[in-house]
């Protein structure tokens, strides 16, 4: 009898089910994690404020290559975090939860102050000799990159829009933070290309300021309260 035969008949294998998980962004992850990165990089801060600032006293050219250096820098927090809360996944699902919960309180944190903030953010030329397109660009890298507010962000913000059941938490981050680097160098641009009319606009109308200031202190604070509540 041929081994496969069983009463006559040939046994056939069940199908495996696919133990491939999905690694790719979902449709609702990548748009809802690209509406708040831009909400949160659009409000007032001390990064796009330095790249009004370079636009207005230096020429366009000058701010855009410092905005797109801030942007990068972004890139080294990126891989913090991946390395970072992957190896807390990895670890224990239970300090997974301790670390959401933990950017999730810093969220609220910030978006309170936010909130409470008086506006009134002013854009103020920078001083100093003429320095080259490259030289700008790397203090912009440089300025992001040595911030310790800027880690804390991304070690609370990321892992908000992580699907471990996904799997491949390592490529989710990597996906999110190249996102939100690829999103500030275009803000980032654009704020130095047009610095001298936002400049203007945001010295001549603080309330604007000081409404972008609560729209992040909205953002800020949802997004918060979510981490903290979800499970």
């Amino acid at each position: 009898m041929h081994p496969g035969a069983r009463n006559g008949a040939l046994d056939v294998p069940a199908p495996q089910q696919s133990s491939h998980v999905t690694h790719m962004l979902t449709v609702d992850q990548f748009f809802g994690f690209l509406l708040a990165a831009l909400l949160i990089t659009a409000s007032p801060g001390p990064d796009n404020l330095l790249v009004l600032g370079m636009g207005m006293s230096k020429g366009r050219k000058r701010g855009i290559a410092f905005g797109l250096g801030c942007a990068m820098g972004c890139l080294s927090h990126t891989v913090l975090a991946v390395i970072g809360v992957s190896a807390v996944i990895a670890a224990s699902p239970i300090a997974f939860t301790a670390l959401k919960v933990a950017g999730g309180l810093y969220l609220v944190w910030m978006g309170i102050g936010a909130l409470r903030s008086r506006g009134g953010a002013h854009v103020a030329a920078v001083k100093g000799g003429e320095e080259t397109l490259l030289r700008l660009f790397m203090k912009g890298v440089l300025a992001n990159a040595i911030n310790p507010k800027v880690v804390l962000f991304f070690l609370s913000f990321l892992p908000q829009f992580v699907i471990p059941r996904h799997g491949h938490v390592s490529w989710q981050l990597a996906a999110l933070g190249v996102t939100f680097t690829l999103q500030a160098a275009l803000l980032f641009g654009l704020l130095g290309y047009f610095s001298g009319s936002i400049g203007q606009w945001l010295n001549a109308k603080p309330r604007a300021g000081m409404m972008l200031d609560r729209l992040a202190g909205v953002v800020f604070v949802g997004l918060g309260l979510r981490l903290v509540f979800s499970r």
